[in-house]
């Protein structure tokens, strides 16, 4: 199966200014828990509500002022529409994250592959070989 037959296919990016109040709303609003972030029609981030609770509550900083380039995890990975849905998954374990924006042959961001894809797609088995590896404890 190819990453194209597996992943989210409605996927939008949020600009490095846009505040992170608002990223929040849009992952409530969405029921999700990743927002890509791009600029000059690149894909530069993603912002995480794990970022979001670790790099912005605790630090005291005054969150209605902060933007997602605040935030952000840089330096994305990310796969291909026609990479094999097993081959994003080895992926997603060796870099310990749980999703994955995917590009088309024109490097565009056209989709998002994730634990809830994989696992309606994928195998029993790779799928709970991919559970396991992204949910050990971190160092």
């Amino acid at each position: 199966m190819r990453v194209s037959d597996a992943m989210h296919k409605t996927v939008s990016w949020v600009s490095p200014k846009t505040t992170v109040p608002e990223i929040a709303k849009i992952m409530k609003d969405k029921d999700i828990g990743a927002v890509p972030v791009g600029e000059n029609d690149r894909l530069i981030g993603m912002v995480t509500d794990r970022d979001i609770a670790l790099r912005a509550l605790p630090n005291g900083h005054d969150v209605s002022s902060m933007t997602a380039r605040d935030v952000m995890t840089s330096g994305i990975t990310w796969c291909r529409t026609e990479d094999t849905l097993e081959d994003a998954v080895h992926l997603m374990e060796s870099k310990k994250i749980r999703r994955l924006p995917v590009i088309d042959a024109d490097k565009r961001m056209v989709g998002m592959l994730s634990l809830g894809d994989i696992s309606h797609s994928a195998s029993k088995a790779l799928t709970d070989e991919f559970v396991k590896a992204v949910s050990d404890h971190h160092a």
